[in-house]
């Protein structure tokens, strides 16, 4: 039965369908890169909201800015933009819902100057974002906007015609300023560490370049909260479709796969009012800062500690890595003697609990997160996720050698083959420049630890990380992982 409004009456009646008349709710946010998290996330709270009878000024029109997007696009408008959340547990509570917050897609290399009018239209009062941690167009180690990138020199030179996020919400927001009309919030939903903040100073950055007294207006004007978020939501495969459709009957070209577990803390720091998520469970805060860092050095962090070695070992999924009892204890390790020591008092939250809770999570084996997904994109990932903890090390004098094991990881998994002998394939946008850098023989160490836009300069100018580096890579390529991590669990600090 294929996915649709007209279908709807016919689903199974264990699927939580639409209870609103969908035809009554207006778009009052517009979203940039629908991928599966943000269905999985954003738009189901705006769904619940939604199925409460509130909200029917906050419905979500979707935005691709990539041609990429075009497969996303043709997937939902081929059934009324309707799509399933399959949420998979390893207990038998399944919940099968099919979402319709999302109304409408734009991509915008059919028409700039349509996503430009949607974005400039005053019914749309927020426009939120999930472009990846590598979508800023900002140094990691500075957080300088970088404005020699070749799309933002484009953007300047053709501002009718943009092609990034920054250049569409600039062109936007001087439309609506210039109409005398109340700006949007911009509302980052990607995993950064103060990502309001970033995305605020990428998009002054950008309109600083085209236009002072719209930058002065922006920074006046325009609200950037931030957010934490948190759902493990796995690349969607032909497997979970077949085994939606096997479950229900349902034909979906692109359904979201997600764990059970949803959380969402955010600053209430809004421009132009906002839905009432709060009834359905989203935490609102005046400082959201301790929450990012727990999050994001605990369960991120984690990620990357185990993807690279696990994916060394062979291991596809991440329930694969915690079923290794091997890297499963140093996951915790890293997490308990690196990470927690230097998390500031998180309110309303007990750590060795919320760990507890990501070692179920990460175990969870109906999800088949995949251990790829969790690699791809290192090089914008390990520095949000892992330096922040290492820069702490660093400058409290802490043992490195866990830490270290992670980053050496990462340079030993460029080479591309696991220690079973299969090849596997490495994703990444600065793929060339890392491989290069990560090449084997001399000076490699000194080469990879140059990756400026990945370590910044105060981790290679540190005698005792280098040391530490060299070490673990060197057990790495001579001892092999399992040995490596033995000597690792060994020497404790």
């Amino acid at each position: 039965m294929k996915l649709n409004t007209e279908n709807l009456s016919q689903l199974p009646a264990s699927v939580v369908r639409p209870s609103y008349d969908r035809c009554q709710v207006k778009q009052g946010i517009v979203h940039i890169g629908v991928g599966g998290f943000h269905r999985a996330h954003q738009a189901l709270y705006t769904e619940m909201l939604l199925n409460q009878g509130y909200a029917l000024d906050w419905g979500i029109c979707g935005v691709g800015l990539r041609s990429e997007d075009r497969a996303m696009k043709s997937a939902l408008a081929s059934q009324d933009y309707l799509y399933t959340l399959y949420e998979l547990g390893d207990t038998n509570d399944t919940q099968i819902q099919v979402v319709g917050a999302i109304g409408d897609f734009l991509l915008a290399e059919d028409s700039p100057e349509a996503l430009i009018a949607k974005l400039a239209n005053p019914t749309t009062r927020i426009v939120s974002l999930t472009i990846t941690e590598g979508g800023y167009c900002t140094d990691d180690s500075t957080g300088e906007f970088l404005a020699e990138l070749p799309e933002i020199r484009h953007d300047l030179e053709q501002p009718q015609a943009p092609k990034t996020v920054f250049g569409f919400l600039t062109a936007a927001l001087k439309l609506r300023r210039d109409a005398g009309l109340t700006p949007f919030t911009l509302m980052s939903c990607d995993n950064l560490p103060h990502n309001g903040q970033i995305a605020r100073k990428a998009l002054l950055g950008f309109a600083a370049l085209q236009d002072m007294q719209l930058h002065d207006w922006i920074a006046e004007n325009v609200s950037f909260p931030n957010a934490m978020v948190d759902r493990i939501t796995p690349m969607t495969s032909d497997a979970h479709r077949r085994q939606l459709r096997d479950e229900t009957g349902i034909e979906d070209a692109w359904p979201v796969v997600a764990e059970p577990y949803i959380q969402w803390v955010i600053e209430d720091k809004f421009a132009n009012g906002r839905p009432e998520w709060e009834v359905v469970g989203v935490q609102f805060t005046d400082n959201v800062t301790p929450y990012e860092e727990m999050k994001i050095g605990l369960l991120n962090g984690a990620h990357q500690a185990l993807a690279y070695l696990g994916a060394l070992l062979g291991h596809s999924f991440t329930h694969e890595t915690m079923q290794d009892r091997q890297l499963r204890k140093f996951v915790r390790a890293y997490m308990d003697k690196d990470v927690t020591p230097l998390l500031a008092e998180v309110p309303g939250i007990d750590l060795d609990a919320y760990k507890d809770s990501l070692i179920e999570r990460f175990s969870n084996t109906a999800i088949c997160d995949q251990v790829s997904r969790i690699c791809y994109d290192a090089s914008s990932r390990l520095p949000k996720f892992v330096l922040p903890t290492l820069l702490k090390q660093i400058e409290a004098g802490r043992p490195l050698h866990r830490t270290a094991l992670i980053a050496a990881a990462w340079c030993h998994y460029q080479q591309g083959v696991d220690e079973k002998g299969n090849a596997f394939e490495v994703e990444d946008p600065r793929l060339e420049r890392v491989q290069q850098a990560a090449r084997c023989g001399d000076g490699q160490v000194e080469r990879f630890l140059a990756l400026d836009e990945v370590f910044g300069r105060k981790v290679p100018e540190s005698k005792a990380f280098v040391a530490a580096f060299r070490l673990q890579l060197g057990r790495l390529q001579t001892l092999g992982v399992r040995r490596t991590l033995e000597l690792t669990m060994e020497g404790e600090g």
